[in-house]
């Protein structure tokens, strides 16, 4: 059983946000939580805003990380990982786009024994509210079919907001290079791998200050890479199992 959830969310100019994301937190998590905030430079607008909110709330279990392996969402999310040493990792963005309300259920089901939770737009009870029409499409085909191709037992296999434990991500290796294609990678080579994975339903909303890191053109070969992954090893696996 885990006692508490670590919170790794990378940032990049988040001043306007995320005092908010640590509100929410205190006020939708019913269990512990540390927060790990991981960021690329000494200039980022994030910084004097987190070390203020330090002061004011010492009892509220916040760290500052400095990104270890390059700049980047992808480097940031893996510094988070390392500075884990056991326990549940949820991976949320600091834009408010994540509904923490999900989070009490996906750490349940850590609990239960899954090795990955994967907070689900595209299943019933989700939803996703805003964001560009062409990147919503991909993103809900890409899920939508390999639940049913392959039986991934998630219909979100793109989002990043996840719960994994640290047992699942020290025996996967990463080879993403470019961006959030992260989440797609390590959910896809657990089901192939064995590992259990889950969803619950979640709620996204495009943000509504700062700007976005997400890059569709230059990232999405990468996310092809780990969905033809998943096609290909998936049926491999659903074939090999015993009837």
């Amino acid at each position: 059983m885990y006692s508490l959830v670590n919170i790794v969310i990378p940032v990049y100019n988040e001043a306007q946000s995320i005092t908010e994301v640590f509100r929410e937190a205190g006020e939708k998590l019913h269990m512990p939580f540390r927060i790990f905030i991981v960021y690329d430079s000494e200039e980022d607008t994030t910084l004097p805003v987190v070390g203020e909110w330090q002061k004011r709330h010492p009892a509220q279990n916040i760290h500052l990380l400095k990104n270890l392996f390059g700049q980047g969402a992808l480097n940031a999310i893996r510094t988070g990982f390392d500075a884990v040493e056991e326990g549940a990792i949820l991976v949320m963005m600091a834009d408010l786009s994540d509904d923490l309300s999900a989070a009490d259920e996906m750490f349940a089901k850590i609990n239960e024994g899954c090795d990955i939770v994967c907070g689900s737009r595209y299943m019933k009870g989700g939803k996703q509210l805003g964001g560009p029409f062409l990147k919503k499409c991909l993103s809900r085909l890409a899920g939508v079919s390999l639940y049913y191709l392959i039986a991934l037992p998630t219909h979100d296999a793109t989002n990043s907001f996840k719960m994994y434990t640290k047992k699942v991500l020290n025996d996967i290796t990463i080879e993403s290079r470019g961006g959030f294609e992260l989440g797609i990678e390590l959910v896809v080579k657990a089901f192939v791998q064995g590992y259990k994975v889950a969803e619950v339903p979640s709620v996204w909303r495009d943000r509504v200050a700062g700007k976005s890191r997400f890059k569709l053109w230059r990232w999405l070969p990468h996310y092809l890479t780990w969905y033809w992954y998943g096609i290909k090893n998936g049926i491999l696996r659903k074939n090999s199992c015993p009837k």
